[in-house]
Order: C-alpha cells, then sequence, then structure tokens
C-alpha cells in the first residue's frame, strides 16, 4: 500500500495516539501535516525529525482545536486534505453533579465539535481530488460508558454518530468515513500514571496494571500506537474500499462484555 501523493492531516498528533498514527501514514508514503494547540521550536522539530525518518514531507501547523475557526483554518491552511484524522482529545474525570462546567465545555469542543469543523472543511477538499478518508479516533467509550466521565462519553458517543452521518452522506462517492476506538492504548500518558496507582493501591507495577488500570480490559494488555497507526493506515487501503459508517473496536474485548 502506498499513500505517495495523498496528504493526511492529524489532529492532536504531536505524542501519543495521534503521532502513532502520523508516523504510519508518512511511513505509507503521505504527506503529512502534524498539529496541537501549541507554537514551540520543539512542534517544528518534531516534524523535521519525522520527515527524515520517513522520508516524506511532513509539516507542523499549529491550531487550537477548542475554536471552530481554528479548526477550519487548519485544514484551509494545509492546502489539500486526502485523509483526515480526528484524534484531539483532552479528559476530565468528576461525578456529573460536580463536574466543572468549563471542562465540560472544553472537553466537548476539542473532542466532538473540532471533528465537525475539520470534516466540514476538508469534504469539498476530498470531493475536488475524488477521494478521501475520513478517520475519528474515538474510544471504547463511543461504544460504553463508564461513571465520572460524563462530557468525554458523549463526546466520544457523539463522534460514532458523526461518523455514520458523514458515511451516508458520502456512500456513493469514493470517500469513506470510520471510527476506531481503543480502550486503554500504552503512551507516555498512561506511563506517567503507573508510578501513581502503584503508590496509591499499594500494588507492585504489573497488578496495578491488571488489575487497575487494565481492570475492564479482558485481554489485559495494552493496545499500542503502532496498532492504532495500522489501523488507519489500513482504513486507506484498497482493501477498505467498502468499509463505511462503522467503528473498528481496539479494545482487548472490552465492548465484548
Amino acid at each position: 500500500m502506498s499513500l505517495n501523493g495523498k496528504t493526511a492531516i492529524v489532529t492532536g498528533s504531536t505524542s501519543g495516539i495521534g503521532l502513532g498514527v502520523a508516523r504510519e501514514l508518512s511511513r505509507a508514503g503521505a504527506s503529512l501535516v502534524l498539529n496541537s494547540f501549541s507554537d514551540r521550536e520543539e512542534d517544528h522539530a518534531l516534524a523535521a525529525e519525522l520527515a527524515q525518518e520517513t522520508g516524506n514531507p511532513v509539516r507542523y501547523i499549529q491550531g487550537d482545536m477548542s475554536k471552530g475557526a481554528e479548526c477550519r483554518a487548519l485544514i484551509e491552511t494545509a492546502g489539500a486534505c486526502d485523509i483526515l484524522v480526528n484524534n484531539a482529545g483532552i479528559q476530565h474525570v468528576a461525578a456529573i453533579d460536580e463536574f466543572p462546567t468549563e471542562k465540560w465545555d472544553a472537553i466537548i469542543a476539542i473532542n466532538m465539535n473540532s471533528a465537525f469543523h475539520t470534516t466540514a472543511a476538508a469534504l469539498p477538499m476530498m470531493r475536488k481530488a475524488g477521494w478521501g478518508r475520513v478517520i475519528y479516533v474515538a474510544s471504547a467509550h463511543g461504544l460504553t460508558a463508564s461513571p465520572y466521565k460524563s462530557a468525554y462519553v458523549t463526546a466520544k458517543h457523539g463522534v460514532v454518530g458523526m461518523t455514520k452521518v458523514v458515511a451516508l452522506e458520502t456512500a456513493q462517492e469514493p470517500i469513506t468515513a470510520n471510527a476506531i476506538c481503543p480502550g486503554y492504548v500504552y503512551t507516555p500518558l498512561v506511563e506517567a500514571q503507573i508510578p501513581d496507582t502503584m503508590e496509591k493501591y499499594g500494588l507492585s507495577r504489573e497488578d496495578a496494571i491488571r488489575d487497575v488500570l487494565l481492570q475492564r480490559q479482558p485481554s489485559k494488555e495494552f493496545s499500542t500506537v503502532e496498532q492504532i497507526g495500522g489501523i488507519a493506515a489500513f482504513l486507506c487501503s484498497a482493501a477498505a474500499e467498502q468499509i463505511t459508517g462503522t467503528s473498528i473496536s481496539v479494545d482487548g474485548g472490552w465492548t465484548a462484555l
């Protein structure tokens, strides 16, 4: 599979899942646009490093995904968008009657509203090019729920619904829309949680991972960013031309329960 000549934009892609997906698409030949809300030397250096690693063009474009105008500007500044990966997201945990309004608004804006704005801006480009792939990084929480995550669960359910709508609206065009729904994925952010979890529950590293972090993941293993990236690349392949409007769970059996 080659994505030579295709431009891929991945939101929230300077670390974690977003960077993993971006790296796989770049390795497959795509011209890549990395994105985050900051505009640091490190962001542009990361793009240069990834370009050197894969041998394909990589740019960094700043854009605050909590703001609709900046979401659309990201796509417009890129100038082309054959592959759009809506990955940007944040989290906050609290009981619904204690959930801070500003946190609710931010999570809905970044996790769900941004995907609407970027998709709306990208579809005309895809139609003009005669090909497109829209990929939403949703979550197991787009298919099921957990307590204390009202905003995140609401946003991710909304993203799964948006996936279906976009798929139906583009069903007779060479454009597909699909959601990837990971469970717990091993990222630097998750690694940083392990020592605190060990201390809080008085557990070994192995037990903290198995019995606390992966409590709801039957496989008792993390997914990897490489696996999520590989699925994104597959969805851009010819083999996936008739896969649209679906949610692909990568959760070690979580949503099979």
